[in-house]
C-alpha cells in the first residue's frame, strides 16, 4: 500500500465522534415547520440577455426571514418538453450568483438552472438578519452565540425556500431535481438534501459546514472567522461549538435519502479531508465520492466532467433513486 492509497484508507475509517445535542432533531422539525408556513413572496422577471437560447429570469423570493433573496432562473429554449430537469446551484464564501452564462454546460444538458445569492455576500441579495452581539470580520459569526438566530440557521433555511421556488416552478419537472455546489455551496447543497424531501440528487464539491469543531482548529477558510471570535471571547467558546453543531453535515449526513456525490482534494486546507469524510462516511443513502491527491481547494475540469455524467445518468433515469 503506497502513501497515497494508506491515506484514503484512514480517512474512510475516519469516523469522529458526533457533536449534536438531544435536541437537534427537535430544532430542526420546529425550523422546518415554521419556514414551511413562511410564504416565498416570489417574484419572476424576464430579463433580456445577448443569448438566443435560453430564457433568462430576475428571482427574488423570502426565505428565512424578510430579506428578498435574489437568483437567475434560466430555462433552455431549445429542449422540446414541458417537464424540465433542474439544478438548484449554490455558490462558494464571499461570492454571488454571477452571470446566466456562467451556467452553460447545465443548459447543454437540458436543464433548467435556478443559482441564487447567499445573503450578505457577494452578489445582489443584501442582509436583514437581526444581530444582537459583535461579529468578526466575515458573515459567519452573525449570531454565533444561539443557533436559534445565527447566520448558519438563515442561510440554510434559505436554501430550503430556494428548492420550494423550484418545485412550485411550470416547466421543472418535480421528479429531477438536482441541488449543487461547491464549498460552501456543496455544504448547503448537502444540508438541503438533509432537510428537503423535494431534491432528488445532490453534487456537493469539496464541501464545507462538515466537522466544524475540527475546522475550527484546522482550517484556513471561513471557519476562522468563528476561531477568532472565539479567540477574542474566549469564555464563549462552548456556545460557538454548541450553535456549530446543529448545522454540522456530520451530525445530519444521516436524514439524506437521495444519491450524493462529493469530491474531495487531499490538499485542501479550506475543507480539509477529514472534515468532508466525517460527513460522507455517515450517509447511507448510494454516495460516490472522488478523490483528488494533489488537489487543494478547486474543483479540476477532470471532476466536472465526471459530474455532468453522473447527473445526465439520474436525470434520463439511470441513476438509482433514493
Amino acid at each position: 500500500m503506497n502513501a497515497i492509497e494508506k491515506r484514503i484508507a484512514e480517512l474512510e475509517r475516519y469516523m469522529p465522534d458526533l457533536t449534536g445535542g438531544d435536541d437537534l432533531e427537535p430544532f430542526w422539525e420546529r425550523t422546518l415547520q415554521a419556514a414551511e408556513r413562511k410564504a416565498l413572496r416570489a417574484e419572476r422577471k424576464r430579463e433580456e440577455t445577448p443569448f438566443p437560447y435560453a430564457d433568462a429570469y430576475r428571482v427574488t423570493y423570502e426565505g428565512y426571514d424578510g430579506t428578498p433573496i435574489h437568483g437567475w432562473y434560466l430555462v433552455p429554449k431549445f429542449v422540446r418538453s414541458e417537464s424540465l430537469p433542474c439544478v438548484v446551484s449554490f455558490h462558494g464564501y464571499s461570492g454571488g450568483k454571477g452571470y446566466p452564462e456562467e451556467y452553460a454546460a447545465w443548459l447543454l444538458l437540458g436543464m433548467a438552472v435556478f443559482a441564487v445569492d447567499i445573503r450578505g455576500q457577494g452578489g445582489e441579495t443584501g442582509n436583514r438578519l437581526d444581530q444582537g452581539y459583535g461579529m468578526e470580520k466575515g458573515w459567519i459569526t452573525q449570531g454565533i452565540l444561539d443557533h436559534e438566530t445565527c447566520y448558519y440557521k438563515a442561510i440554510a433555511i434559505d436554501a430550503v425556500k430556494a428548492v420550494d421556488w423550484v418545485w412550485e416552478q411550470p416547466e421543472v419537472d418535480r421528479n429531477n431535481i438536482v441541488v449543487h455546489g461547491a464549498s460552501q455551496g456543496g455544504g448547503l447543497a448537502l444540508i438541503v438534501s438533509a432537510l428537503s424531501s423535494k431534491p432528488g440528487l445532490a453534487v456537493a464539491n469539496i464541501p464545507n459546514m462538515c466537522h466544524m469543531d475540527f475546522g475550527m482548529l484546522n482550517s484556513t477558510g471561513s471557519l476562522t472567522e468563528a476561531a477568532a471570535f472565539a479567540e477574542r471571547f474566549p469564555e464563549h467558546l462552548d456556545r460557538v461549538l454548541k450553535t456549530l453543531s446543529y448545522f454540522d453535515m456530520m451530525n445530519l449526513a444521516h436524514r439524506i435519502r437521495i444519491p450524493v456525490m462529493v469530491s474531495v482534494g487531499l490538499k485542501d486546507t479550506v475543507c480539509l479531508p477529514e472534515t468532508v469524510y466525517a460527513a460522507y462516511n455517515r450517509i447511507a443513502s448510494p454516495k460516490s465520492i472522488h478523490v483528488y491527491p494533489f488537489t487543494g481547494h478547486t474543483v479540476v475540469r477532470y471532476h466536472n466532467r465526471k459530474m455532468y455524467e453522473f447527473v445526465k445518468r439520474f436525470i434520463t433515469g439511470n441513476e438509482e433513486r433514493g
